[in-house]
C-alpha cells in the first residue's frame, strides 16, 4: 500500500469545504493535495504546511499575511491563491489547480529546450513576476519546480508568498535563510535580504538551465554552490553550447550580475531585455536546441510521481543550522546562517624585499611614500571606496523629512511609492540600503514611500452568473467572500442579485465581496378558498404570497351571496410562485324573478303562468273552489323571488 493511500488527509474535508481526493506531491515545506471545492464545485490544489512549521507563531503570522498578499495578485501567469486557513493545527493554502507538468519535468524529458521556447517561457515568467513586483511582492524561490505549464504550454508561477513567509520566519527566529541553492542570489546568502533583483537573478539561472540543460554552479555540497554564487559569476552559456549567440550570453550576464546595481531593477526591466534579445535573433537560431540527453529522473512512488505542484524540496524544520542535501544537492532547499559565506577578494601579489639603498635615497623614497600615502588616503576617504556615509534611519518618517535627511547626509534620494497595509500614506516603508549601511558619498538611497492601503472599487455584478461575477471581482483585484441564496421575483435563478459591499464602493484590497445569488421565484402553496367569503378568500391568498386577479360575479342557487363559487387555478392544479395571480368568481346569491299577477284568472291558467315563470303553486280552495277563480295570491304580484319559490293561490 503506497504512502498516498495511507495519508489520513485523503477523503478528509478541510475547513468544511475542500474534499481531499488525492495526494499530488510532498516537499520539504508542505504536502499538496488535489481537492474538490464543494461550495463552488471546482477542482483546486490544497497545500498543507508541515506541522513543525505551525510551531512557530512568527511563521504562522507571516504565512497568513503573505497568503493575503498573494491572493490579491491577479495575473494569467500566476497560480491564483483562492483561500487560506487552518487544517487542524497546520496552515493551508487553496490554489488554482493546473493540469500540467512543471518545468523540471520538461527538462528531465527533453534535456534542454529550443532557444525560442526557452526565451518565450522566460518572458512569461518575468511578465508574471513584473505584476508581483508592481504589487510589492517578491517571490524568493523561482525554480523549475515552481513554474507550472498549462495544457496549452503557458507558464504559471506558483508559491508566491510561501517562500517569503518561511524565509523571514526562519531568519527572524534562527538567523538562517532558506532557499533552493542552485538559484540563490548572492545577497540572500550574504545578507539574508531579497528584493525584486533576487527574483531576476533566479530567472537568469533558470534561463541558463533551459538553454544548456545544466545549472551554472554545481558541487558536492550545497554550501559549495552557495559559495560560487557569492564569489563567482555565472559562466556564459556559449561556453557549454558554442553555437549560442552572444546576445544570449549578454542577457544571462545581465540577469545574473553579481553586483546589485548592474542587475535589472525588477522583472519589468528584465522583461525588456529578454524581448530585445528574442527580437534580435533569426528564426533558425531560435529553433535550435542544445544536444543534451534527457535525465532519467528520480525514482518515486505513488502520488509523488505527479509533480505538477511538487516543490522537490527536502528542507529541515526552521531552527537548524545544518545545510540540507537531496539526491541532487543543487536542487534541494538549504538552511544557511546569514553571512556564513562572505565575498572573498583575490590576494595581492607578493612584493619583493627592498634592496639596500643609501640613506638619502631611502629618505627620499620614504618622503615620497608619505606623500603618496597621504594623497592616497585623502583620495580614499574623500573620493575613493572609503568615501562613505551611513544611510540615515528614516523608516517611519514622512516623505519630505526622509528626503531631507538623506540629502543632508550627502546622498541622493530615489523615491518610489507603493501601497502598504500597515504603514500610513506618506510615510517611509523601507530604504535600500537599510539604515546604518555605509554608502559611497553621492550614492543613491532608494526610499519606498507608502501610498496607504490599496483601495479598490467593487464592480457591478448584479445580473451576472456566479462565474462571471467571480471573474469580474477578481479582475479588480478583489476576492469573493460568502455566497448566499435568496428567492427573487425578477432575477433568474443562478444570477447575482446584489453584492456587499455594493457596486461602486471603494474598499481596502483585502475586503471580501459577498454575493447574494437568486434561487429563482419562490414556490408557494395554493389554498382552496371556494366557499369562503370574498374578504376571507383575498386575505388567505395574499397571506400565501399570491395576488388576486380578476374577480367575476355570478348567481348561484347553492353558494351564499358574497362567497367564492370557484377559483382559477383551482387548488391542486399545479405549482404557483410568489406573486402569481388567482382569479375568483363570487356569488351574487340566487337569481330573482318577478311574480306574475294571476288574480281573477282561472286556477288552471294561473298555475300554468306561475309555473312557466319558475315558481311552484299551492292552491287553497274557499267553499270548495266552485268557480275556480283566483281571488288572491301570496306573495303579492310584482314581488321578486328566487326560482322555485312557492306561490299560494286562494281559489273560490
Amino acid at each position: 500500500m503506497d504512502a498516498a493511500t495511507l495519508d489520513p488527509m485523503i477523503g478528509h474535508l478541510v475547513d468544511d469545504r475542500y474534499e481531499v481526493t488525492s495526494r499530488i506531491a510532498r516537499g520539504g515545506m508542505a504536502t499538496v493535495y488535489r481537492a474538490t471545492d464543494r461550495r463552488l464545485d471546482r477542482t483546486v490544489a490544497v497545500k498543507v504546511m508541515h506541522a513543525h512549521l505551525a510551531e512557530s507563531p512568527d511563521f504562522v503570522a507571516r504565512f497568513r499575511r503573505e497568503a493575503r498578499a498573494a491572493a490579491r495578485l491577479t495575473h494569467p501567469g500566476v497560480v491564483a491563491v483562492h483561500d487560506q486557513g487552518l487544517a487542524g493545527e497546520a496552515s493551508y493554502l487553496t490554489m488554482e489547480y493546473v493540469d500540467g507538468p512543471n518545468l523540471r519535468t520538461l527538462l528531465r524529458r527533453d534535456g534542454a529546450l529550443p532557444l525560442g521556447e526557452a526565451l518565450s517561457l522566460t518572458d512569461q515568467v518575468l511578465d508574471a513576476l513584473a505584476a508581483a513586483h508592481r504589487a510589492g511582492l517578491v517571490h524568493r524561490d523561482i525554480k523549475p519546480e515552481n513554474v507550472l505549464l498549462t495544457p496549452e504550454g503557458r507558464a504559471k508561477v506558483a508559491d508566491f508568498g510561501l517562500a517569503r513567509a518561511v524565509t523571514e520566519a526562519t531568519a527572524a527566529s534562527t538567523g538562517t535563510v532558506l532557499g533552493t541553492v542552485a538559484y540563490l542570489a548572492p545577497e540572500i546568502v550574504t545578507e539574508g535580504r531579497a528584493d525584486p533583483r533576487a527574483d531576476v537573478y533566479a530567472v537568469g539561472v533558470l534561463l541558463y538551465e533551459l538553454v544548456t540543460g545544466r545549472q551554472p554552479f554545481t558541487g558536492e555540497a550545497p554550501i559549495r554552490v552557495a559559495f560560487q554564487h557569492v564569489n563567482g559569476r555565472v559562466p556564459a552559456p556559449s561556453a557549454v553550447v558554442p553555437w549560442l549567440p552572444k546576445e544570449v550570453d549578454e542577457l544571462v550576464a545581465a540577469l545574473t550580475a553579481r553586483e546589485l546595481d548592474e542587475r535589472p531593477e525588477d522583472a519589468a526591466a528584465a522583461l525588456t531585455l529578454v524581448r530585445r534579445c528574442a527580437a534580435a535573433l533569426d528564426p533558425a537560431t531560435l529553433s535550435r536546441r542544445a544536444a543534451v540527453a534527457p535525465s532519467p529522473g528520480e525514482t518515486v512512488t505513488g502520488a509523488a510521481r505527479d509533480d505538477r505542484h511538487h516543490d522537490h524540496d527536502d528542507a529541515t524544520r526552521p531552527g537548524t543550522d545544518t545545510a540540507l542535501t537531496t539526491v541532487a544537492p543543487t536542487a534541494g532547499t538549504i538552511a544557511l546562517p546569514i553571512g556564513a559565506i562572505t565575498r572573498t577578494e583575490p590576494a595581492s601579489p607578493a612584493q619583493p624585499p627592498p634592496r639596500r639603498r643609501a640613506w638619502p635615497r631611502v629618505l627620499a623614497v620614504l618622503l615620497a611614500l608619505v606623500l603618496v600615502t597621504g594623497a592616497g588616503a585623502l583620495w580614499w576617504f574623500q573620493v575613493g571606496p572609503g568615501a562613505t556615509v551611513a544611510t540615515p534611519a528614516v523608516v517611519g518618517l514622512e516623505e519630505d523629512a526622509a528626503v531631507a535627511q538623506v540629502r543632508e547626509a550627502g546622498l541622493e534620494p530615489v523615491v518610489s511609492r507603493t501601497h502598504h497595509d500597515d504603514v500610513a500614506a506618506g510615510q517611509v516603508i523601507s530604504t535600500d540600503p537599510g539604515p546604518g549601511v555605509d554608502v559611497h558619498k553621492s550614492g543613491q538611497v532608494r526610499i519606498s514611500v507608502s501610498l496607504g492601503v490599496l483601495m479598490l472599487t467593487v464592480p457591478e455584478v448584479a445580473g451576472s452568473d456566479v462565474a462571471a461575477a467571480t471573474e469580474a471581482i477578481g479582475a479588480e483585484g478583489l476576492q469573493v467572500g460568502e455566497t448566499g441564496e435568496e428567492y427573487h421575483d425578477t432575477v433568474p435563478a443562478g444570477a447575482v442579485i446584489s453584492s456587499s459591499p455594493a457596486a461602486g464602493e471603494s474598499v481596502p484590497h483585502d475586503t471580501p465581496v459577498d454575493l447574494v445569488v437568486s434561487a429563482g421565484r419562490e414556490p408557494v402553496e395554493l389554498p382552496d378558498v371556494t366557499g369562503r367569503q370574498k374578504g376571507d378568500a383575498v386575505a388567505a391568498l395574499e397571506s400565501a404570497g399570491l395576488t388576486v386577479g380578476e374577480v367575476a360575479e355570478a348567481h348561484s342557487d347553492t353558494v351564499p351571496e358574497g362567497a367564492v363559487i370557484s377559483q382559477d387555478p383551482a387548488a391542486g392544479a399545479g405549482q404557483l410562485y410568489r406573486g402569481d395571480a388567482v382569479d375568483l368568481t363570487v356569488s351574487l346569491g340566487p337569481e330573482l324573478f318577478e311574480v306574475p299577477d294571476v288574480v281573477g284568472r282561472q286556477v288552471d291558467e294561473a298555475t300554468q303562468s306561475l309555473e312557466g315563470a319558475g315558481f311552484r303553486v299551492d292552491v287553497k280552495e274557499v267553499l270548495g273552489g266552485f268557480f275556480g277563480t283566483v281571488r288572491a295570491q301570496d306573495p303579492e304580484p310584482g314581488s321578486r323571488l328566487p326560482r322555485g319559490s312557492v306561490i299560494t293561490l286562494t281559489v273560490v
